[in-house]
């Protein structure tokens, strides 16, 4: 992800506030620093940086010039997004969101790969199951879609420890730097990762034309950078292990590190971030000033002239925090108008690699975000966390896509300056111009938008355009142009539509194809607009249209004129058939590819995924949420069938365009209630029970950490990772034997943003901290009962781990802050304390973890966990009778199991499932939601703000039986009953052509040696 920096929970002889401002003020400075050499340089000359592609390049199937990338020899337009497969663990839903993103028009996907997941012992590397890539890449490859492969070792991307397994916190040396020790430590995975994407790369006949190596690697604090030898490592560990298309970088903002011509550690291909109106989805209507770029283009040509401009992640969400306002204001945020203006901005400066981080979220289950974020990471991105596509940034997405699909001459078109007056008449609006090559008679471009990017006003204007056939000024049949708030639009000149030339369009373009003695082109526009085309004819061609289009023929050209509507407009200029649509009719329109050379278009289904052509027969996949008329334009004159979903199905013909219906009902779903189930209940925290045997707890007896962030304040390190426990909920049993005079508790306990702890003396509640959305560590003070003297007690600190810190700024090694206790005093008089003797657990195993189908990660060190109740089919003989919706009233944690049962015809409908929570009464409570043994929900209601949990089919069994868990944990004394509001819901179901889900490998319940 982007230019984000944390703020770390720093040890005591560091001032957080200071660092923090201290590193984003020098951020700050850089990028004013480009934008002043931007200013003065182009005054000039722009010094030249050549960099001979043949020369770098180690095969010749991935090359590149200054403007774009060629794969195998063709220029080609990266439109691609962000889609993390280890987010949506069933490899058979990966097709579906691959089929979501083609059918928008892109042609890429970039994805992280996760050490973390891969990793969890340091020397043991595994990428099977949920974790295995192959599927990933098959799936890409059946969907025509293209990989940008990006396995760091730093990733950052919300994810705990920025992706880096919990065992590096004991690795002395600086993250991210050159130092021996860490660099040793990422050999394994690099070379074990290397390997599998090497073999799926391009060149082995795979989907993968880019490599990423490191991420985001732009500034550094106390420490020499950039590192140029620490870059070169990566970049030779890639090497070494068969990597051979073009490396690509990421720098955080437009710095120009490691750019080509740069020396050590310089990469093929220069790329960066931009998140330009950051992540404040709390005002989801405001866009900040200062936000739009109008130098994209500019410092570029002084970083990385010779390479194509890239935009490795841009803004297509944003994350949200722990009592954040929810992911549907940051769709709201980061919406179609947003799309609009900075996407279209972006292409203004000549964009060619063009990446939305993210195109699809998916969601943190398991443990494996970071402390900064919840379960969701629905991101607001076009598609959905429940994999739904109604969110209107996905069809403005596809609108746009389908635009340079099928605009070659934007690959070679020169960018210019942004300009007001030049091109318009007005000076609230501004236009960039993307100078088409006279020579060779290709278009221009010009992206219109408002000198204030984020007006929501409406502006008239004319424009004086440069053309082959000299300046025009236009319109010509109506008085003026529109452009509304928080719009953009390209306007073309030049434009070759399958060897017919428009003069101009002010409508936008959607599409156009060429169906054997048929040209059709789509155009568009929005509300209460005036647009205008001009096509060149010389051959006089008939003209048929209605009233509600102006034509005006003079000097070899057709001039069109109309205003938006609802009602499609057909305006035919000999055989060239002019579609004239509004926007959001737009939306509904399809292009799926047949072959390289043909595409249809398709009117009406909520999703086309793929169409195909064999033996006279037509074959559409697609989606429905109510009854349909399929439009098919552009099939094959001797189609004989129409195959809808592998269902023969009627159609007629209808001006030369296929039509069919396709009808909708709804299916009864019957969901069971979650109340009716048969819940068995178990006390999850019986280390608080007289008598309990913690001996085969790990000892917390070093004597010291290898920690380099935290200054260790205790007897023996209590810092969880100093004994392999990195992530879910720690447990801490301190053994004291009392003076008598003792009469209070103070701990200092660590687990990142939103975390809570509770704390008990014996079986005697001493107290909670709750948690909030603010603090990653709290200082509390217990009072004690009174204690005899002589006699022995146990103090049991149970700590929510929300995930370790990201380490995105090398030098400071906030990833190492550590979880667990940093400083305690049992004090039995002012001056003196009474010691205390520690063990602690975490998941059973720690880094040698049990559960080797959902990884390192998933489980914590709660009872239930670490006997593996939470999987399916645990021993109920164990249980008792017991309702999570009626929970025992005094703090301590329970967990809950039921069996599940579904019939749901999944065979035909996708349909989304979701738990949703509330807390009724009770005080605070932090509960987790397991499904067949999966962890997809932690549920904290009084900080926020998640309620609702998708989980996909394929953890749950839409056809069967189910496990559900709940494990609650009470952590106020509260005088009323605690009542929990706990349910499944559904979506809308749609009618799919997807593939069949195929259920995970989830183990059930066996006995686990040496559990305690």
């Amino acid at each position: 992800m982007g230019l984000v920096i944390p703020t770390p929970a720093y040890p005591p002889s560091i001032p957080a506030k200071t660092t923090v401002y201290t590193i984003r003020l020098f951020i700050l400075l850089a990028v004013l620093f480009w934008t002043v050499r931007n200013h003065v340089w182009i005054i000039g000359q722009a010094p030249k940086i050549v960099i001979e592609n043949e020369e770098r390049s180690l095969q010749d199937i991935v090359t590149w010039d200054q403007h774009s990338l060629y794969i195998k020899g063709k220029k080609i337009m990266l439109m691609s997004g962000e889609f993390h497969p280890w987010r949506l663990p069933v490899p058979s839903l990966w097709l579906d969101i691959f089929q979501k993103i083609k059918a928008m028009g892109f042609n890429c996907v970039s994805f992280y790969t996760n050490w973390a997941l891969l990793e969890g012992k340091q020397g043991n590397f595994s990428a099977e199951g949920v974790f295995a890539y192959e599927e990933f890449f098959d799936a890409a490859t059946k969907a025509g879609l293209y990989l940008i492969a990006r396995p760091g070792p730093y990733i950052n991307a919300e994810v705990s420890f920025g992706g880096f397994p919990g065992w590096l916190q004991r690795i002395k040396g600086h993250l991210r730097t050159p130092d021996e020790d860490y660099l040793a430590a990422t050999d394994n995975y690099i070379a074990q990762m290397g390997a599998i994407i090497a073999h799926a790369q391009v060149t082995n006949g795979g989907p993968i034309i880019l490599y990423q190596p490191e991420n985001e690697y732009t500034v550094g604090v106390s420490i020499p950078f950039p590192s140029r030898k620490y870059m070169q490592y990566v970049e030779d560990q890639a090497r070494n292990a068969s990597i051979v298309v073009p490396l690509i970088s990421n720098d955080a903002v437009a710095l120009g590190n490691n750019a080509p011509g740069t020396g050590l550690g310089e990469v093929d291909i220069y790329g960066h971030d931009a998140y330009p109106v950051q992540f404040d989805c709390g005002n989801p209507s405001t866009w900040p000033p200062l936000a739009l770029s109008g130098t994209y283009h500019q410092i570029h040509e002084i970083q990385s002239p010779s390479t194509p401009f890239s935009l490795v992640e841009f803004q297509g969400g944003a994350y949200d925090p722990w009592g954040g306002p929810g992911f549907n204001n940051c769709a709201a945020f980061i919406n179609h108008e947003f799309e609009r203006v900075f996407f279209k901005n972006n292409f203004a400066a000549g964009a060619t690699i063009h990446n939305i981080y993210m195109i699809f979220g998916g969601t943190n289950w398991g443990n494996i975000g970071h402390p900064a974020g919840y379960t969701s990471y629905d991101y607001g991105a076009a598609i959905s966390e429940d994999r739904t596509i109604t969110r209107e940034k996905y069809s403005e997405l596809k609108l746009e896509a389908e635009w340079l699909k099928v605009s070659p001459d934007y690959l070679t078109a020169n960018p210019g300056a942004a300009l007001v007056w030049t091109y318009a008449n007005n000076a609230a609006i501004t236009v960039t111009r993307l100078a088409g090559n006279s020579t060779l008679g290709t278009g221009s471009f010009f992206i219109v938008r408002h000198s204030d990017y984020s007006a929501t006003t409406s502006d008239d204007y004319t424009m004086k355009l440069p053309t082959l056939k000299g300046d025009i000024s236009i319109p010509t049949l109506v008085d003026a142009l529109t452009l509304h708030g928080r719009d953009s639009k390209i306007v073309v000149t030049d434009y070759d539509v399958r060897g017919i030339k428009l003069l101009y369009s002010t409508a936008e373009i959607f599409t156009h194809q060429k169906f054997e003695n048929t040209t059709v082109l789509f155009i568009y526009s929005g509300p209460n607009e005036m647009n205008e085309l001009a096509v060149e004819d010389t051959d006089s061609a008939r003209v048929v249209t209605d009233d509600s289009v102006k034509v005006n023929r003079s000097e070899g050209l057709v001039t069109l004129a109309w205003d938006t509507s609802p009602a499609r407009r057909v305006v035919q200029v000999g055989n060239f058939y002019i579609y004239i649509i509004d926007r959001n009719s737009a939306y509904n329109y399809w292009v799926p590819e047949i072959n390289e050379s043909l595409s249809l278009i398709v009117n009406g289904p909520y999703l086309v995924r793929s169409a195909s052509v064999d033996n006279r027969a037509l074959s559409l996949s697609a989606d429905f949420n109510r009854s349909t008329t399929i439009e098919i334009i552009g099939a094959p004159q001797n189609t004989t069938a129409l195959i809808v979903n592998r269902v023969k199905t009627d159609f007629m013909i209808e001006d030369g365009r296929m039509v069919t219906n396709i009808s909708y009902s709804a299916p009864s779903l019957n969901l069971p209630s979650l109340s009716d189930l048969s819940w068995a209940y178990i006390d999850s925290l019986p280390e608080i029970q007289a008598g309990y045997d913690d001996s085969m707890w790990v000892a917390a007896d070093h004597q010291s950490t290898n920690n380099t962030y935290q200054i260790q304040q205790t007897p023996t390190s209590l810092f969880a990772g100093d004994y392999g426990f990195n992530s879910g909920v720690l447990l801490f049993r301190g053994h004291f034997t009392a003076k008598g005079t003792e009469k209070s508790f103070e701990i200092k306990t660590q687990g990142g943003t939103a975390y809570g702890h509770s704390v008990w003396l014996n079986n005697t509640f001493l107290g909670s901290w709750i948690g909030s959305a603010s603090n990653a560590n709290y200082d509390a003070t217990y009072e004690l009962p009174g204690l005899a003297q002589g006699e022995s007690y146990v103090m049991t600190v149970v700590i929510d781990h929300m995930g370790l810190d990201g380490n995105y700024v090398p030098g400071i090694d906030t990833g190492k802050a550590p979880r667990g206790i940093l400083n305690y005093r049992l004090a039995s008089s002012i001056i003196n304390t009474t010691p205390i003797t520690w063990k602690l657990t975490g998941n059973l195993g720690g880094e040698d973890y049990v559960d080797r189908a959902r990884g390192p990660l998933n489980e914590g060190g709660l009872y239930a966990e670490r006997q593996g109740y939470h999987q399916p089919q645990p021993p109920i003989k164990n249980f008792t009778s017991g309702s999570p919706f009626s929970t025992p009233g005094k703090p301590g944690i329970s967990f809950y199991t039921a069996p599940l049962s579904l019939d749901l015809p999944s065979n035909k409908y996708d349909i989304p499932l979701s738990f949703s929570f509330r807390s009724v009464a009770g005080g605070a409570a932090r509960i987790q939601l397991y499904v067949n043994g999966w962890q997809f929900g932690k549920f904290v209601g009084y900080i926020g703000p998640q309620t609702s949990y998708p989980v996909p089919e394929g953890i749950l069994n839409y056809n069967g039986e189910n496990c559900i868990g709940l494990m609650i944990w009470r952590m106020e004394d509260s005088g009323d009953k605690p009542v929990l509001d706990f349910d499944l819901g559904a979506g809308v179901p749609v009618l799919t052509g997807r593939e069949p889900v195929t259920l995970v490998e989830s183990p059930a319940w066996s006995l686990r040696e040496g559990a305690y």
